[in-house]
């Protein structure tokens, strides 16, 4: 959840955007898909790259803000997502969108159904680490929906707990927000600028739908965010224009949280995690300590880890490449002891990361919601 000092922009692509993953090209005939929606470190050097030309390229003037890769400033990325333009051109409105939470599957009927913690019988043997496993609790079998997108309003029931429904709008495919646009590719010998023999490759690029952008918010900036122009965005420099927007995240009474003594946790960026997928500063016996709270880790979704890496443009090299949890990964936590304003705290300032380089990028950054 963005920090309320945050400042919200529209990133709106020009052209079709080229967001690669971590994959290598390397065998003639190699394919390399899209990464969508791209790491928010997209956006963070987007952002920072504009901010610095700018300032005419002066460092100084910007040392407290942006800082350097090893000791970076206050600049971070609090949250960083696909948004879309719902108002008019002359009156735009904006709304936030979240993939679909992994404690929620919806079947080929659009039918909703959310994972439940449950207690599993003494007879039944599972790996599952935590106590309570999620399970699926339908009435019939089938293949669950992809490419599920959550809408404002599917965002605010699904944090209250609601069931979610597609009579009401809840939920958008990823075929209505953007469509991939496959392209040939021809190797150079390096330092010779001619044609490599046998080294054709296909790549793809992304076309999001007319109104469809990015939404990207801003803390620590000190209001030398751009508010209008143009950016270099993803691979190859392709244009996005931006602008300054009114959109945010639904927020959830932390009071209501801290009463009921227990809350879900949902990862809005990936987590850059120590242990792998168990969340930062827990402890053995399962308990997680936080901004003087603890809560017990109770179950969680989670789909298969990714790997991070990206380019080190400062020192020419690339990034260490770094397992972490994807977005959309879903904590239950039950047994809070503490204040609300540890749960603020959380959801303003997201995870502990210890690599500020990237916690400034935007890793780490979570949306707190009711477990009823």
């Amino acid at each position: 959840m963005p920090a309320s000092s945050s400042t919200a922009l529209f990133i709106e692509p020009l052209d079709v955007l080229i967001l690669r993953g971590n994959k290598l090209f390397a065998d003639a005939g190699s394919h390399s898909e899209a990464l969508m929606p791209p790491w928010p470190s997209v956006a963070a050097g987007a952002l920072r790259s504009r901010m610095l030309i700018d300032a005419g390229i002066d460092p100084a003037a910007f040392a407290a803000v942006l800082g350097s890769v090893a000791q970076p400033g206050s600049f971070r990325i609090a949250h960083f997502g696909l948004a879309r333009r719902t108002g008019k051109d002359e009156d735009p409105l904006f709304e936030a969108l979240l993939p679909l939470p992994a404690d929620v599957s919806v079947d080929e009927h659009d039918h909703a159904t959310a994972l439940k913690p449950t207690r599993l019988h003494a007879a039944l043997a599972s790996s599952h680490p935590l106590p309570l496993p999620p399970t699926l609790q339908q009435a019939a079998a089938g293949k669950p929906k992809t490419g599920l997108w959550l809408t404002t309003a599917g965002i605010t029931a699904w944090q209250r707990g609601e069931a979610l429904s597609a009579a009401k709008q809840h939920w958008i495919a990823a075929s209505e927000l953007w469509s991939l646009d496959s392209r040939l590719g021809i190797a150079l010998e390096a330092g010779r600028n001619t044609v490599a023999d046998g080294q054709l490759y296909t790549s793809e690029a992304v076309a999001l739908k007319p109104g469809v952008g990015f939404v990207a918010h801003v803390a620590g900036a000190d209001g030398l965010t751009p508010q209008g122009g143009l950016l270099r965005f993803g691979g190859d420099g392709h244009a996005a224009s931006v602008k300054a927007c009114a959109v945010s995240l639904p927020r959830a009474d932390t009071r209501v949280l801290a009463s009921a003594r227990r809350f879900r946790l949902l990862l809005t960026s990936p987590g850059i995690f120590p242990a792998g997928w168990r969340l930062p500063s827990m402890q053995a016996d399962g308990r997680w300590h936080f901004h003087g709270a603890s809560a017990r880790l109770a179950s969680a979704a989670l789909p298969r880890l990714e790997t991070l890496s990206g380019w080190d443009v400062a020192h020419h090299q690339p990034k260490p490449a770094l397992r972490a949890v994807p977005t959309g990964s879903v904590y239950w936590l039950d047994d809070f002891q503490g204040d609300p304003a540890a749960l603020d705290a959380l959801a303003g300032e997201g995870l502990p990361l210890d690599d500020r380089s990237r916690r400034a990028e935007g890793f780490n950054n979570c949306l707190l919601a009711a477990w009823r």
